[in-house]
């Protein structure tokens, strides 16, 4: 059977869940590979192959953790050569989309972006994605070369399906540009325990109806009762009140989680482009003539800041 590369985004050795989703689109069109870089590589190699890694393809190198991108690059490529895949997958994060981009280019390939589902085709691995603030669903194949295809997270359930994983080292040559650019310093970001944004299965969104950086409280205590992540809109962003970080929209971040709920939010389209994919749609606004009413899937007309305490009280009891 035909091999699919996957690119794995871990930390020290812990398998990030978006990865985990590619393994299981991954076994839809062939056996997974998957490549590990860095620090804790081969640490990987148990979760990877309780989700259907048949081989995991490792390397450990001061590059990786002290310049920018390339080095990451001239890996997958190093693998791709080695593996001759019938297509490369990679998580759509921020990094994920420059190492794709990089590698379609030095393999004369084409690319699909932000996909959201894998199928067979007959000529190659059809990806389904949502376009135009997910107004339109397209299917899509790459003509030309071996398809590089980013995946959104929380795309696919994550499916466990034992295999070999195989751990084998991967020999890899720098080239001159991967130090390039170097890495001075890193800062750790400070832990608020909550879920990463765009890996979690529930976000509580807060937009300008939050009326200021204190009453965003209300927000985490009712994301915190959920377990879930906190998201904001771009104008709490651009007012100062949520960190950039956190913004969920077109020029943000873009979610797909299992239930999505806006506080607060009035469903400007640069919002919707960020969060329309979410599976259950929640919102909670003031102003029944909202836009963001006509995208939801439960609604409730109210002020936030009666209702959010109420349904965090709620949660919080049946917990309980």
């Amino acid at each position: 059977m035909a091999e699919v590369l996957v690119y794995v985004d871990h930390l020290d050795g812990a398998v990030r869940k978006p990865t985990l989703e590619l393994l299981t689109l991954a076994r839809r069109v062939g056996e997974p590979v998957a490549v590990a870089l860095g620090s804790g590589a081969e640490a990987t190699a148990p979760a990877l192959a309780e989700h259907g890694a048949v081989k995991v393809l490792t390397a450990d190198a001061p590059e990786f953790a002290d310049y920018l991108v390339v080095p990451k690059v001239d890996a997958l490529q190093a693998a791709y050569d080695a593996v001759s895949p019938v297509a490369v997958l990679v998580p759509s994060s921020a990094e994920g989309k420059e190492i794709a981009a990089r590698l379609a280019v030095r393999i004369g390939s084409g690319i699909i972006t932000d996909a959201i589902d894998l199928e067979v085709g007959d000529e190659g691995p059809v990806a389904t994605q949502s376009v135009f603030a997910a107004a339109y669903t397209t299917k899509s194949r790459v003509s030309k070369g071996t398809p590089v295809i980013t995946v959104k997270p929380n795309s696919a359930a994550v499916e466990a399906a034992p295999a070999a994983g195989a751990v084998e080292a991967l020999a890899v040559s720098f080239s001159e540009k991967a130090t390039g650019t170097r890495v001075t310093s890193r800062t750790p970001r400070e832990s608020t325990g909550r879920p990463e944004l765009t890996e979690a299965a529930i976000v509580v969104s807060g937009g300008r109806g939050v009326n200021g950086a204190e009453n965003f409280a209300l927000i985490e205590a009712l994301a915190d009762s959920l377990g879930a992540a906190v998201g904001a809109s771009r104008a709490a962003v651009d007012a100062g009140w949520y960190p950039h970080a956190s913004q969920v929209g077109q020029t943000g971040k873009s979610v797909s989680p299992q239930l999505y709920i806006a506080s607060g939010i009035s469903g400007a389209i640069q919002h919707r482009a960020g969060m329309q994919t979410s599976k259950t749609i929640v919102a909670i606004n003031k102003d029944a003539e909202a836009p963001i009413f006509d995208l939801v899937d439960y609604g409730v007309v109210g002020d936030l800041f009666e209702v959010v305490p109420q349904l965090t009280e709620e949660v919080t009891t049946r917990k309980g």
